[in-house]
């Protein structure tokens, strides 16, 4: 474990990177380690697997890329490495890093995610790339279904957001994952949350692991400029609203298709909005660094939730603030995330004069929304979800096939 004081004089180069990689580093801005890069690196170089906590937003990604790629660059090979996200937005965003990493060593990425054509995807299989990054159904689907792929001379697998991964929802798919690559691998699970799902793939799929952990911290700051909000189902009436009160809100959901969340998430990063309305499809390792608040409009029912909401800001030793706003029906789920951070959350100190000059002004936004969701819901047909993809084209200001830029008001 590495003190204080050498954490401090840790370069990325006297951490054994090589010089290509420094220079790419360098090119990204990225000047010191990160904590958890500095613990995990030495491991990773030295051939060991790994178990990695730690807190998003503290340069995971970096973590297990650099040695992926610097043994790459030893040994280079197709289908070299593969790592597996819970999220499409989570997949893209580790290949962007990848690439970018390896852009001088010329590094090939194929990303496999669910609400893309299978065909193109499977062009770029054929292409041999170095890294697939894939969410677990689909890359499934390609070992399947795809003629000629297959991971039988894969060298590293990497879990990201490893106790997500493991969950009902994909413990079918990693299971059968695991049973068709080579056991002869290095393998690497980060996540900032460990389950008891964590600890028996551990043993499962792990050959004496290296356990490391960095310590979260939590931060707040007063200068505010864009936001997240997580909420389940009344999306769509709190974006609606927020746009009538002048606003530049836009929502995100598992019920758009790819092409509209990954445009609705980029025009979030380029600030054309300044409010991501969410469901949980966005609380998983997106990294956006301007972020200032995070708003849980329900608390989460799982605790470890909550950790992964609230890390979408204060990123990579920035500073933010998280608000929840609780009801009484949700205070023992609250009293549990306080238990798991071990932490009293502070009352945030709202003004009721404040908030009461606004009462009528949100009371009319409010009224504006319903009045819009129900005129629209009497045009669906039966069964349809209506506002998910039919009116998203308003979120993001299309008309008539054209596209305009938000104007602020």
């Amino acid at each position: 474990m590495a003190t204080d004081e050498e954490k401090q004089t840790t370069t990325f180069k006297t951490l054994g990177i090589c010089d290509e990689l420094v220079d790419a580093c360098q090119k990204l801005g990225w000047t010191v380690p990160t904590p958890i890069q500095v613990e995990s690196m030495p491991s990773a170089l030295d051939g060991k697997d790994l178990i990695a906590l730690a807190q998003t937003g503290s340069g995971k990604t970096g973590a297990f890329a650099l040695p992926i790629l610097q043994e790459l660059i030893n040994s280079p090979q197709a289908f070299f490495a593969c790592v597996l996200s819970p999220t499409r937005e989570l997949a893209i965003q580790i290949a962007e890093q990848f690439q970018a990493l390896g852009s001088e060593i010329g590094v090939k990425c194929a990303v496999l995610v669910g609400g893309v054509d299978m065909v193109q995807q499977s062009i770029n299989l054929a292409k041999r790339p170095h890294v697939v990054v894939a969410t677990p159904g689909r890359l499934m689907d390609h070992l399947s279904n795809t003629k000629g792929f297959s991971l039988r001379s894969l060298k590293f697998l990497v879990l990201d957001e490893a106790d997500r991964l493991l969950n009902e929802d994909f413990e079918k798919s990693i299971d059968e994952i695991l049973n068709v690559i080579p056991r002869d691998r290095r393998t690497y699970l980060f996540s900032a949350t460990m389950t008891k799902k964590v600890k028996k793939l551990q043993r499962a799929c792990l050959r004496n692991p290296v356990k490391i952990e960095v310590a979260s911290k939590y931060s707040t700051v007063d200068t505010l400029n864009q936001q997240y909000r997580f909420l389940p189902a009344k999306y769509k009436l709190l974006a609606l609203m927020l746009r009538n009160l002048g606003i530049r809100a836009i929502p995100i959901s598992g019920h758009m298709t790819q092409s509209k969340r990954l445009g609705a998430l980029n025009m979030f990063k380029a600030g054309e909005c300044n409010v991501l309305i969410c469901t949980d499809v966005a609380s998983r390792g997106l990294d956006i660094p301007s972020v200032d608040m995070v708003i849980n409009y329900d608390i989460p029912t799982n605790s470890k939730d909550y950790i992964h909401r609230v890390g979408r800001t204060a990123r990579a030793g920035r500073y933010g603030v998280a608000i929840s706003l609780v009801n009484q029906y949700e205070l023992e789920w609250y009293i549990q995330i306080e238990k798991l951070i071990d932490k009293k959350l502070p009352e945030f100190p709202a003004e009721e004069d404040e908030v009461l000059l606004l009462f009528e002004r949100v009371k009319e936004a409010k009224r504006l929304a319903l009045k819009n969701i129900k005129d629209g819901g009497g045009k669906k047909r039966k069964g349809e979800n209506y506002g998910e993809e039919e009116n998203i084209d308003k979120y993001f200001g299309h008309k008539g096939g054209k596209s305009k830029k938000f104007k602020s008001r």
